[in-house]
């Protein structure tokens, strides 16, 4: 097994406040899609080359929450500048930039517009 995660999906309840929030503090593109079981969009990933990928998704079993699993988006090379445009994006910065262990570089946890709890990770 290569990585023990092999995709991402983060539920929204408005794709389009989601999708703005997701632009606006990643500094990318989003482009929202119908999809089988609602809308999604699709964060930028190569696939061929072995990065993984993950989305946001709107529908009805699709259900915003910062009680369930916690994923760390990649803010490489330092997640400070991802952070700072968290709260004028509409989200809340639950903890600030904290250096990781054992060299493991940083993370920090907001909260977005949706009110799912999600991570920051990078290495500086």
């Amino acid at each position: 097994m290569a990585s023990a995660v092999n995709w991402f999906d983060i539920p929204v309840a408005d794709i389009g406040r989601a999708a703005k929030f997701y632009e606006t503090i990643l500094g990318i593109r989003l482009d929202v899609q119908d999809s089988p079981s609602g809308k999604t969009a699709m964060f930028p990933a190569d696939w061929q080359n072995g990065e993984i990928g993950g989305s946001i998704s709107q529908g009805e079993e699709l259900t915003p929450s910062a009680t369930g699993s916690l994923i760390y988006l990649n803010a490489n090379p330092d997640l400070k500048p991802v952070l700072d445009r968290v709260e004028g994006a509409g989200g809340k910065v639950v903890l600030p930039k904290t250096a990781i262990p054992m060299d493991a570089g940083h993370m920090a946890i907001f909260i977005d517009t949706e009110g799912n709890k999600v991570g920051l990770h990078s290495m500086g």
